[in-house]
C-alpha cells in the first residue's frame, strides 16, 4: 500500500465518522524541505563556518585540486 491507498482509506474512514479530513500527500513537503534547509543554515552558523556556498566550495575543490 502506498501513501495514496493510505489517503484514500483516511479519506473514506474520515467521512463514515464525521471527522476532518486529513491533508493530502505532500502538502506540506515544501515546508518541511524549507525548515530543514534553514536548521543546516543555523548548525553551520553556530559551528563558525559559512552558512551558504557549502555545497559550490566542495565542487570547487573536487574540480580543481591543489597544484
Amino acid at each position: 500500500m502506498n501513501a495514496l491507498h493510505q489517503y484514500l482509506f483516511d479519506t473514506y474512514r474520515a467521512a463514515q465518522q464525521g471527522t476532518p479530513v486529513p491533508p493530502a500527500p505532500g502538502t506540506h513537503d515544501v515546508g518541511v524541505l524549507r525548515a530543514v534547509r534553514d536548521h543546516r543554515r543555523f548548525e553551520r552558523v553556530v559551528a563558525a563556518r559559512p552558512a551558504r556556498g557549502a555545497v559550490r566550495a566542495v565542487l570547487h575543490r573536487w574540480l580543481h585540486p591543489a597544484r
